[in-house]
């Protein structure tokens, strides 16, 4: 056996795999002794996803040298939406070309897919100083993304000490909202400088319902014109999904 990783929920799973097919279609994963790996970026080179999953928050997990998988995002998907809140999963491979997805619960079901060759070259991470961060709820991130969405493709986020303003505007009209500190849907807001950027609401809103169904509470930094990062925690073991998300750059 060269690489196994079990868990006793496919809740995990079911969000690794939404997150990615947000932005790519198919997923090179890295699987050393410390953990899961993957990165990638998008191809319009506006998005990037990191996944980081240490050993530690599997249930099971054995990888005795480091090994690299591809697969189409949308293969692994069909497979992963089979198994019910109940079942384990467990996914291995043996330095094939296959790729083994084994469910149990009430009945076990066994699965293979075949592994691909990979089309993509490595990904840095970008290097990001930021001076805001904020931590809130899912819930309250995305609707207020849903509200702007309503007069704008593009949401303008604007964050001093005391309060964060997300806005947008478009021939239809305006529209904004806020949160303070102190409020109870805002957990955290740390701000070194105020930060003002402007970023895509589609890819926002696609990040968010795909990455939150796993985690109750995001954190999003950022500075002004820069990328923002948001982070979504995978589960209480640990592991955690991060998207990087280019700015909108306004002409003058």
């Amino acid at each position: 056996m060269v690489f196994l990783a079990k868990t006793s929920s496919p809740n995990e799973w079911k969000t690794v795999v939404n997150a990615i097919s947000t932005l790519v279609e198919e997923a090179s994963f890295e699987a050393a002794a410390e953990g899961l790996s993957f990165r990638a970026m998008d191809p319009s080179h506006v998005a990037l996803v990191d996944l980081d999953w240490p050993n530690s928050a599997f249930d099971k997990y054995d990888c005795d040298k480091q090994f690299k998988f591809t697969v189409r995002v949308e293969d692994l998907s069909k497979l992963i939406r089979r198994a019910d809140s109940g079942d384990s999963i467990e996914i291995s491979s043996a330095e094939n070309d296959t790729l083994l997805v084994k469910m149990a619960n009430g009945y076990a079901r066994e699965f293979q897919i075949h592994l691909i060759e990979s089309t993509y070259g490595a990904t840095p991470l970008p290097k990001l100083s930021f001076n805001s961060k904020i931590v809130m709820t899912e819930q309250t991130f995305e609707k207020m993304l849903s509200d702007i969405s309503v007069v704008s493709d593009h949401i303008t986020i604007d964050a001093s000490a005391e309060r964060i303003l997300f806005s947008g505007k478009s021939d239809a009209g305006t529209g904004s909202a806020t949160l303070t500190k102190g409020s109870q849907d805002l957990l955290e807001l740390k701000v070194k400088e105020d930060s003002k950027s402007i970023y895509s609401i589609d890819y926002l809103l696609n990040i968010t319902r795909a990455a939150g169904k796993a985690a109750d509470i995001l954190t999003f930094e950022y500075s002004s014109k820069m990328p923002l990062r948001l982070t979504f925690n995978l589960s209480e073991k640990g592991g955690k999904i991060q998207f990087y998300l280019a700015p909108r750059i306004e002409e003058k």
